[in-house]
Order: C-alpha cells, then sequence, then structure tokens
C-alpha cells in the first residue's frame, strides 16, 4: 500500500510539473491553474520531507563528460537537445540532421520570447555539478548518462542562454527564476527530480525550497 500511494504521488507530481510554454494562455484558465499548483505544491511537501538532508559532497573529481560526453542519441538522428527543442518550441523546422533551423521558444526563468535556435540552452533544472554534490558521486556511469539525458522527468527545459549562464551550477538557495510566477513549477520540478533520482537536499536548499512553494496558487 505504501509502495503504491508513492507510485501514485511520483506520477502525479510529474505530470503537474512537466514546463508548459505560456504562449497566449486565456485568462479562463487562471483558477484552474491556481488549484492544480496548489495540489502540485502539497505533493512536493510531501516528497520534501522524504529526501534526506545532508551537508554536500566534494566538488573533487566532477567534470561534465562524467554525466554527458556528449548528448544522448534518441530517434532518428535526433539527440536528446533537439527533442527538447522541438518539444518546448513552436513553429520548428528541422533539417535532414535533426538540427532546429526556425522555431519560437519561450523561456520562462526570465519571460524573453527567442527567435533564434542559438539565444536558446537547454538547462537541467538539477545542475550535473550540483547533483554531483547531492549525491550522484556515487552513480554509475551509465546512472549519470541517464539523469543528463532524462525527457521523462522535467529535468531538462529550454531557457535563453542569458539566464542560464546567470543559473550555472547554482542551486534554489542561492539562485531563483527571475520571473516569482515561474517559481511555483522551478521548486516543484526540482523536489521531483531530487526525489526520483534520491538525491539528498542541504538544509539551506530545503528552506529555499519551501520558500517558493509559497507562492504556488497565487
Amino acid at each position: 500500500m505504501i509502495s503504491l500511494r508513492r507510485t501514485s504521488l511520483v506520477a502525479a507530481l510529474t505530470l503537474m510539473a512537466v514546463p508548459i510554454t505560456p504562449f497566449d494562455t486565456p485568462q479562463a484558465a487562471a483558477e484552474p491553474r491556481k488549484q492544480s499548483q496548489a495540489a502540485s505544491a502539497t505533493l512536493a511537501r510531501h516528497m520534501l520531507t522524504r529526501l534526506k538532508v545532508a551537508r554536500p559532497l566534494s566538488i573533487r573529481g566532477y567534470s561534465r563528460e562524467r554525466f554527458q560526453p556528449r548528448w544522448g542519441n534518441r530517434k532518428g538522428r535526433c539527440d536528446t537537445r533537439e527533442m527538447v527543442l522541438a518539444r518546448d518550441g513552436r513553429g520548428v523546422r528541422r533539417n535532414a540532421a535533426c538540427h532546429p533551423v526556425k522555431g519560437l521558444w519561450y523561456s520562462p526563468y526570465d519571460g524573453r520570447r527567442l527567435k533564434s535556435e542559438k539565444q536558446v540552452d537547454v538547462d537541467h533544472v538539477v545542475p550535473l555539478a550540483y547533483a554531483w554534490r547531492s549525491g550522484a558521486k556515487r552513480w554509475t556511469q551509465a546512472k549519470r548518462r541517464a539523469f543528463a539525458n532524462d525527457l521523462t522527468r522535467p529535468e531538462l527545459i529550454t531557457v535563453s542562454h542569458s539566464a542560464n549562464i546567470a543559473k550555472g551550477g547554482q542551486g534554489p538557495q542561492s539562485w531563483r527564476p527571475q520571473r516569482r510566477a515561474y517559481w511555483c513549477r522551478y521548486a516543484t520540478s526540482w523536489i521531483t527530480v531530487k526525489h526520483h533520482y534520491r538525491l539528498f537536499v542541504t538544509r539551506t536548499e530545503k528552506a529555499a525550497l519551501l520558500n517558493m512553494l509559497r507562492t504556488c496558487g497565487r
């Protein structure tokens, strides 16, 4: 029963936390969205209580290549990055090699609308370096690679290059999206990913996440 309840909570929160590109959102949808965010926050708080609280591990030994020597192949010639750009963009056109050559993307971190693939990055919501210090240091190479290319959990999202650079490898206690309206989804996504991979949180990280969850449904 406990296992079944936990599985249901994970599935529900994953669905709620998947990034949604907010192009021209109807005003009539505002109230249902608030209710959805409130429910998502409740599940996120439950998951957060299950995460181990510990001090961060050493960054020693970390390199991006330990997670991602390159984006993984997905479908045909498409790699993970190209799949995310196609998923998150509008009117995306790709060449024969699956690379986007045209499209419109929205960066939920800072509210920018981007008309060129050169302006966008695919961000790891939980940064690879941060995951390393949260327990991924002890993983196998295969598990780290799966984490870096995860299209099922809300770990990968299209954002502006400038927002991605500003975030770097920081956690929610030291960096938050410029748009306060995105704090709820960002926190629930972060918690969903950490819960699935059983990564621990620090005391200040947990406090920051709880603070962000207070914006849900407002």
